[in-house]
């Protein structure tokens, strides 16, 4: 079976990746688990916070988005990311001033939340089109003072940040500025790749995991909202139900996917936030991140089932909640 762009199955990651995962040690309390956003590692009275990401869909921001991407990964643990490393793979064509521009997009984003950058890799790689970078984020908690992307309960309430298809609106805006230009007005275009100012969710992540009642984090990347909700339920071994008419899609969004013909649910959608929490907190997480202007709203809650998977629709008719078999992004990059 030829794979497609993006994440590999979950079923390959667990029949295959899953089942090579070296010698096993105690200190390991969270290793690589479907739908989770990183591994948990005990050390002393500390628990470190490790995520991996890499960035291959985007040119102009690679540098600021690896920083941010990985950020965001260890936020979602509602833990601080504090250090990071990069793998830096240029194309044959790259020259000095490509070097500088990406570790200067590094430096400058890693100097804004607060990070050191602590090692990494930088080399020239044959066959490659466009540069690719891995990134590696680490953060550091009080032993156990975490919640993870597979912490879920029963009953809780699905917070939704933002809107959906953030990075993917910015990315398309960008590399297909000038395709999108004849098609729908400029300043829209324009508006859409300023999108990336949205891409950080560090703050609402560690301000609603100080609020409490936070159970789960997860962020939606590959496979939007769609894949994040899916991960997430996947992860916590539930069911869940969201509702259509609750979900935020922004104006600039909407006509990108319209131009490419893709579902803004299942576009990449870094800089939504998703959040598990109890029902009686979910109300007031809400109303805390509004004074700090980050627009969010309960979109669905956790259900017993873990087979159901249910969106209902603006109309009120139920059906199942797609599960991404590649990116939307890839379909309109094609």
């Amino acid at each position: 079976m030829k794979l497609q762009p993006g994440k590999i199955p979950v079923d390959i990651l667990k029949e295959v990746v899953f089942k090579n995962l070296g010698f096993k040690r105690e200190e390991v309390v969270l290793g690589p688990s479907a739908g989770i956003d990183g591994a948990v590692i005990d050390i002393a009275d500390k628990s470190l916070i490790v995520s991996t990401d890499p960035i291959t869909g985007a040119v102009e921001h690679i540098g600021w988005l690896v920083v941010n991407i990985n950020a965001n990964d260890v936020a979602t643990f509602g833990v601080p990311p504090k250090f990071f490393l990069s793998c830096i793979l240029l194309p044959e064509n790259a020259d000095r001033k490509t070097v500088e521009t990406i570790s200067t997009q590094i430096g400058k984003a890693a100097k804004e939340l607060g990070i050191a950058i602590v090692g990494g890799h930088c080399e020239v790689t044959p066959g490659l089109s466009n540069p690719i970078i891995v990134g590696c984020m680490m953060g550091v908690a009080d032993k156990g003072n975490y919640v993870t992307a597979g912490g879920a309960q029963l009953g809780d309430m699905l917070i939704l940040t933002k809107s959906v298809g953030v990075e993917g609106t910015a990315i398309l805006a960008s590399d297909r500025e000038e395709q999108l230009n004849e098609a729908i007005k400029p300043s829209t275009v324009d508006s859409a790749k300023k999108f990336f100012d949205q891409i950080s969710i560090v703050e609402e992540a560690i301000a609603a995991f100080k609020i409490g009642g936070v159970n789960a984090m997860h962020y939606p990347t590959e496979g939007g909202l769609a894949g994040g909700v899916h991960e997430m339920a996947d992860a916590s071994n539930l069911g869940v139900k969201i509702l259509e008419d609750k979900i935020r899609i922004q104006p600039e969004t909407s006509e990108v996917c319209n131009f490419f013909k893709i579902d803004p649910l299942q576009l990449i959608s870094s800089g939504a936030l998703l959040i598990s929490a109890k029902p009686e907190f979910a109300d007031k997480i809400v109303k805390k991140l509004g004074q700090k202007k980050i627009c969010a709203s309960v979109i669905g809650e956790f259900l017993k089932n873990p087979d159901d998977r249910l969106l209902v629709q603006k109309n009120g008719k139920i059906q199942a909640l797609p599960r991404p078999v590649s990116d939307h992004l890839w379909l309109a990059l094609r």
